[in-house]
């Protein structure tokens, strides 16, 4: 398993030594199309990257941030999850973008002890993002996701997010 981990860890670190290195193309994916950085605020759901509010920073290149945060208490149980997930851009015009994504998170639900078998989660897959209407863009994801327990799992992920332009 510390095997897998540091892979993980080695691959995240190349993903985005590229990224900062990028030289664009002509077209309208040029990474300078996008000459500030643009700020997103929405709702995510998946496995490999949390369930809950979410915040996204695209930024003036082909390098997306997105963290995510969610928490449900009732009665004596707790349960939440706190993730996140780095995004580079493959391809993207004025209504789509199409991606590569590397997600890691943290799942939690119990009362003083996690009852959840593989808590900690990371992933890499392919997705997707959509233009809906004015700001409003959905995210869809195809994400393949190593539980903590041993288990790889390809699952979707899905997110709607509002951004700021």
């Amino acid at each position: 398993m510390k095997s897998i981990f540091l892979s993980w860890c080695v691959l995240s670190f190349v993903f985005v030594s590229i990224s900062l290195a990028q030289i664009t193309t002509s077209g309208l994916s040029k990474a300078e199309d996008l000459n500030r950085p643009v700020y997103g605020l929405g709702l995510s759901a998946g496995w490999g990257s949390g369930v809950g509010l979410s915040f996204r920073s695209h930024f003036p290149s082909k390098s997306s941030l997105q963290a995510v945060f969610g928490i449900i208490k009732t009665s004596d149980k707790l349960a939440m999850s706190i993730g996140g997930e780095y995004q580079y851009d493959l391809v993207r015009n004025n209504v789509t973008r199409f991606f590569i994504v590397g997600t890691l998170a943290y799942f939690y639900h119990g009362s003083g002890f996690n009852e959840i078998d593989g808590p900690f989660r990371m992933g890499g897959g392919i997705g997707g993002e959509f233009y809906a209407q004015n700001a409003l863009h959905i995210t869809v994801e195809g994400v393949f996701v190593y539980f903590s327990d041993g288990r790889v799992i390809p699952l979707p992920q899905i997110a709607a997010h509002y951004y700021f332009f």
